[in-house]
């Protein structure tokens, strides 16, 4: 399945209580059952403006249509074409 990053802005995103990241949690997860199986969420980053999300998906339109229904917006939306690590230097 199709491996997508998702760049969200989320002005004061590093601010967020713990209490506000699990209910934003809670909601996403939701959606995702209620989407099926086809998308994945794997991890998110948060940094100080904004979320960077990892996403299994068919296509752009259904991380779209999660981020509609959870509410969060999904500013720009990249398919990942290839992996690179520190073991492609040889490391």
């Amino acid at each position: 399945m199709p491996q997508f990053v998702i760049e969200r802005d989320v002005p004061g995103a590093h601010k967020m209580t713990q209490d506000e990241v699990r209910e934003l949690a809670r909601k996403s997860v939701q959606v995702l059952s209620e989407l099926g199986p086809q998308i994945q969420w794997i991890q998110s980053y948060v940094t100080e403006n904004k979320v960077y999300c990892i996403y299994l998906a068919p296509d752009e339109a259904t991380i779209r249509e999660h981020a509609q229904r959870v509410g969060i917006p999904a500013n720009r939306i990249a398919a990942v074409r290839r992996l690179m690590t520190a073991f492609d230097a040889g490391a």
